[in-house]
């Protein structure tokens, strides 16, 4: 009997949803859209579904047409742009009939059921991943407003970092952060902070204004960045004209906050430069009385490597190399830097210095840039290269040209002018690629024709590194001034660095593994760090006959041929 049961029931799970009884709510969800599907919305698919309809409004608060266009959007879930036109094709009718649906697709995204940004022009829409995981558990989904009240002010500027990353990763619109935004000033009005935008009644009124100087204040107190350009703020505008628009009452300072004395040029040796702003000192007393920040800020170095942080390191090169780092190391000492950059201009020529590292990997490009930024005191702004591959188009070159702004910025604004790394640059700099493979090889010719234009009119100093130089443009090659190359260390080198990384090695030792392996620096790390870790967990040194040991197993190629294993 038991077992007739039990064949029974995996019989009625296996029959299509519509032959089932409906239980949770996303088996109702799934109902609705078998239905649906090429159903047209007609009079037919809402009687045959009216059953479960009805429970998903009922369950979701909704009206019977939201239930329906709640459930499209749960169809497609997984995706983060789903525009509404594709659910006529889904529905098989006509896009009129999916337009007339936008007042009950405004009304999800008031519930925060669904949430709304802009593609180039077009609204796409996704539902957030809190909604969905409470339809997996059958509860109703309620945005609580609640959440955004009586918060302290560090509280406040959390939820603003929040917004403004969601409006950067394209997860809302302008228009939802706008709107949001000003919820939470409305909903904390008891707040300093707040009660100052309010009482700055041009600004507050203005949607541009208001969003612009609050990117300003979240920059400021979440970011540590007092240092603006137009870059920074370039996509907070969904109509290129609005941008344009406060750009240029920025530059020609009709801007109310320019007029109000909000927001200030930033000064660089003694003249203002209307292409960076600031909040200005009194703007920041009246808006930051709440919270412990530093009103008059230094040099402009969030964002960067300090040089005072570098760790020294002892680094060993072949003579050759190290001739040209010695080199290299005294021009960017400051005394020599200004003077050959003064020289320079003064014959005519371009200023920036560009140095480009290559060789194989392991032999020390990456730990020379830090110890020459130590030594010079440089600090370093590096260039993470997969933040500048966009999955969206025309993103990837918006990067680029802000890495480059922003790092002016830093040259303008601090008394000692940066590095800009660029490390494992053969994505960037790598050939061109033609351009009839596709859209992916226009976008990176276009992201090496900004860089190029870039180098052109370097007013600092950039080192780039690569371990793959044949993939190296001939655009790029002849625009670096320096090129050394990292050659895998020699036997003498090798020893050294054997014997700095293990002071308990005799030379007679050190020099029996340069000899025997042709490691470079970083490799010969690594097999420092598997000895000094076998130490601690055996509390026994290791021998020469185990180091020899850890060098073998070291390459993942034998004779020929790769292997695998500790």
């Amino acid at each position: 009997m038991r077992q007739s049961k039990v064949i029974q029931n995996k019989e009625v799970a296996a029959l299509p949803v519509t032959k089932r009884r409906c239980k949770t709510l996303l088996q109702h969800i799934e109902y609705v859209i078998e239905l649906a599907e090429d159903s047209k919305l007609s009079e037919d698919f809402y009687k045959k579904a009216k059953t479960s309809i009805q429970f998903i409004a009922r369950k979701m608060k909704l009206s019977p047409n939201q239930a329906v266009i709640f459930s499209l959007f749960m169809e497609k879930s997984d995706d983060s742009r789903i525009f509404v036109s594709e659910f006529s094709r889904f529905l098989g009718c006509k896009n009129i009939k999916t337009i007339s649906m936008m007042t009950d697709v405004d009304e999800l995204e008031k519930r925060h059921l669904v949430r709304c940004r802009m593609d180039d022009g077009r609204k796409s829409y996704r539902v957030p991943i809190e909604v969905v995981e409470a339809v997996k558990q059958s509860i109703a989904y309620e945005y609580d407003p609640e959440i955004n009240r009586n918060l302290t002010a560090e509280q406040l500027f959390q939820q603003m970092e929040r917004l403004f990353d969601e409006n950067e990763n394209k997860e809302i619109s302008g228009k939802t952060l706008t709107e949001e935004l000003r919820s939470l000033i409305e909903d904390n009005a008891s707040l300093a902070f707040c009660r100052r935008m309010r009482e700055w009644n041009n600004i507050y009124d203005s949607d541009d204004n208001c969003l612009l100087l609050l990117l300003f204040c979240h920059r400021f107190i979440n970011l540590d960045d007092d240092n603006v350009g137009f870059h920074d703020f370039e996509d907070l505008y969904e109509r290129k004209w609005e941008f344009r628009h406060i750009k240029s009452s920025l530059q020609n300072g009709t801007n109310d906050l320019i007029e109000m004395k909000i927001l200030e040029y930033q000064t660089i040796e003694g003249f203002a430069n209307n292409e960076f702003y600031k909040i200005s000192d009194r703007a920041k007393e009246q808006l930051f009385s709440e919270l412990d920040v530093k009103i008059r800020q230094g040099e402009n170095r969030k964002g960067l490597i300090l040089h005072g942080n570098v760790a020294a390191k002892d680094l060993f090169y072949n003579k050759r190399e190290q001739a040209q780092i010695i080199q290299l190391a005294s021009l960017l000492q400051e005394d020599n830097f200004a003077n050959v950059q003064k020289r320079l201009h003064d014959s005519g020529m371009r200023k920036g210095f560009a140095c480009l590292f290559y060789g194989a990997p392991g032999t020390g490009k990456t730990e020379t840039v830090y110890q020459i930024a130590r030594s010079t005191g440089r600090d370093i702004m590096m260039v993470d290269i997969a933040e500048t591959k966009s999955c969206w188009f025309g993103e990837s070159e918006k990067k680029i040209k802000a890495i480059f702004d922003r790092y002016s910025a830093f040259v303008k604004t601090n008394k000692t002018v940066p590095i800009l790394l660029f490390n494992e640059a053969d994505a960037v700099i790598g050939k061109r690629r033609n351009v009839e493979s596709g859209s992916v090889a226009q976008t990176e010719n276009a992201i090496q024709n900004i860089i190029l234009q870039e180098m052109e009119n370097l007013d600092g100093i950039m080192i780039a590194t690569t371990n793959l130089t044949q993939n190296l443009d001939k655009a790029f090659e002849r625009r670096f001034l320096y090129k050394i190359e990292f050659e895998k260390p020699d036997v003498e080198a090798k020893k050294m660095i054997w014997l700095a990384m293990i002071p308990a090695l005799s030379n007679r030792e050190a020099e029996e593994l340069a000899a025997a392996y042709d490691f470079s620096g970083g490799q010969i790390e690594n097999i420092v760090r598997k000895r000094t870790i076998d130490s601690i967990l055996s509390g026994i040194e290791p021998s020469l006959e185990t180091m020899h040991g850890y060098c073998r197993n070291e390459s993942l190629y034998k004779d020929g041929k790769r292997k695998i294993g500790f």
